[in-house]
Parts: structure tokens; C-alpha cells; sequence
């Protein structure tokens, strides 16, 4: 199963900077329904995400209800892609 979405990047700042998008509630209520076996642990489902012409491996972590995709460091340096920025995101399960 794919979706295709746009949201917008964010920084979580913790011991190190962290940069997400968050699923749109449609799809993060969905992700939900299927979270039992897509889960290895903890809620946290593996993926695979397209950006620009970057696909790459990551996870989902569930957060306030919905869905957080993490942005490799990789991935935003290969894309340019900047804090604050749209992204349009292609998403599939990695199972």
C-alpha cells in the first residue's frame, strides 16, 4: 500500500536535532488501523519514503495521535531540503 502526501518539515530538537514530517490525518488514521502488524515495537512502523528522486528507508513513529516520518540527514543534504519547507512525500509500508 503507497500514499502520496505534502507536509512540511520540522525540527525536534533533543540531544541532537531531529527532522520529521507529520502524516496527514487521514493517513496517520489509517496507519493506525493497520498499526498491530506493521509494528516492530514500541509503534513503530518501517517504511519506505520517495522524496524528490531519493527513496530511502526510515520509520514512523506514532506521536499526540498521529504519525511522524523521520528525515535522514542524507536524504534532506541530496534533496536541499530545509526546515520550514513542503515536501511531497510517496510513502509504502516496508514489510
Amino acid at each position: 500500500m503507497e500514499f502520496e502526501f505534502q507536509a512540511r518539515i520540522f525540527e525536534w530538537r533533543g540531544p541532537a536535532p531531529f527532522y520529521f514530517v507529520a502524516l496527514p490525518e487521514d493517513v496517520a488514521t489509517l496507519v493506525a488501523s493497520m498499526a498491530n502488524q506493521l509494528t516492530y515495537g514500541w509503534g513503530v512502523i518501517p517504511v519506505s519514503a520517495t522524496i524528490g528522486s531519493t527513496t530511502f528507508k526510515t520509520s514512523m513513529f506514532p506521536r499526540d495521535g498521529g504519525y511522524l516520518l523521520g528525515l535522514k540527514a542524507a536524504v534532506r543534504s541530496r534533496e536541499k531540503l530545509e526546515n520550514g519547507v513542503d515536501v511531497k512525500v510517496k510513502l509504502a509500508f516496508a514489510l
